[in-house]
């Protein structure tokens, strides 16, 4: 099994939040084949969640292949948030960021070693 391309993966992504009654753009566009992925979740009252690919480590063997995120800031300020973007594109000049608001993830994303939130 193969990973699905971020450009795909970020375009269903977008589709199932619009389809959910959110609203996603794409933030930052990165490498379309394999740029890693960070979404920020935005709330109505400004606060902000960001998740983050999650180390291979905490992923089981047979979920290799899929995109898994782990939290990286829980209802943190938007100023919290950009920072932590900001570092990690020092890092990784690739990597994409979708902005959703919407108010539960449900599951649009799979979460390592979590419950949906």
């Amino acid at each position: 099994m193969m990973r699905v391309r971020s450009d795909l993966f970020v375009a269903v992504l977008i589709r199932r939040v619009f389809s959910a009654g959110g609203f996603a753009a794409v933030e930052h566009k990165g490498v379309e084949e394999a740029g890693a992925i960070f979404v920020r979740q935005r709330f109505r009252d400004g606060a902000e969640t960001l998740y983050g690919p999650a180390p291979q480590a905490l992923m089981a063997e047979e979920d290799r292949d899929d995109r898994m995120f782990e939290i990286r800031l829980e209802r943190a300020e938007a100023a919290a948030v950009d920072a932590l973007i900001e570092r990690e594109r020092k890092w990784d000049a690739d990597l994409w960021v979708v902005e959703i608001e919407i108010d539960a993830i449900g599951d649009l994303l799979s979460l390592a070693n979590e419950d949906k939130v």
